[in-house]
């Protein structure tokens, strides 16, 4: 599986860049942090993240993610916290010129973890796996070995582990101190589990990456580009979750909350 050949598709058109000086700028969407980060600062501020102390917690937020965040104050705590938030729903992209007149920046999931990785890479940085059923997982480990055999993969497990075995593996996280650690399905809590245990996991990046282990591993087809950037790669993933279908119903009510936000909060 070639994951390189596709860090070129990934780069958008040139946004408006942050405030001289800075590589990011967060904004706030529905009183939820939002960072605008341009392709080609990607770098830099991937390299400030691994120069900071503690530990680095990154979110690809998705509309139905902003909408947990404003109902679930745990979610929204790790949203908040965060060290870097970056919109992955053209709804947002549209929220944020809408109501802050700003140009964000939006990034497709499998893309931007290809560019993470390629970025770490580069400077021979490590990589710990969790998550993941066991063949996907191997799988996954071998086509990330393969396209890039400078990163170091320090660690990997899989994501049905029993609650007496966790402390084993923060233990073991906390070891291979990973420059990046990317957290799949079959994690308890998901990606609330990262916030969980924060502070017990090593410093580095943590990334949740949701179903990308099924991609990594060919399990799974990723929207095209085309698809994406028209803001219709939902489709796919409702006529294999049919009641997805629903999610229209939040999205009106996101329209209702930017107007809202629009005419009546400063």
């Amino acid at each position: 599986m070639d994951l390189q050949a596709t860090t070129e598709d990934s780069i958008n058109p040139p946004a408006a860049l942050p405030p001289e000086g800075s590589a990011k700028e967060r904004v706030s969407l529905l009183k939820v942090g939002i960072d605008i980060v341009a392709q080609d600062r990607l770098t830099e501020v991937v390299y400030d993240l691994l120069a900071a102390e503690g530990g680095r917690n990154i979110v690809l937020l998705s509309l139905s993610d902003l909408l947990r965040a404003r109902r679930n104050g745990e979610y929204r705590t790790y949203v908040l916290n965060a060290a870097l938030v970056l919109p992955i729903s053209k709804s947002l992209i549209g929220g944020i010129r809408f109501l802050t007149g700003k140009k964000a920046v939006r990034y497709m999931p499998f893309d931007f973890v290809v560019n993470l990785l390629t970025i770490l890479e580069a400077r021979e940085f490590s990589l710990y796996l969790l998550g993941g059923q066991r063949r996907i997982l191997q799988k996954t480990e071998k086509n990330i070995r393969q396209t890039f055999p400078r990163l170091r993969i320090v660690g990997r497990f899989i994501g049905a582990f029993k609650r007496q075995e966790e402390a084993t593996i923060l233990e073991a996280i906390r070891k291979a101190s990973p420059s990046l650690l990317l957290v799949g399905k079959g994690i308890r809590g998901e990606e609330q589990w990262i916030a969980r245990n924060t502070g017990r996991l090593s410093q580095g990046m943590r990334l949740w990456c949701s179903d990308l282990f099924d991609v990594f591993a060919e399990r799974r087809h990723r929207p095209s580009r085309k698809t994406f950037d028209r803001g219709l790669e939902w489709v796919g993933y409702c006529f294999q979750k049919p009641l997805r279908f629903f999610r229209v119903f939040p999205y009106f009510g996101y329209k209702i909350l930017l107007l809202w936000y629009r005419l009546f909060v400063k």
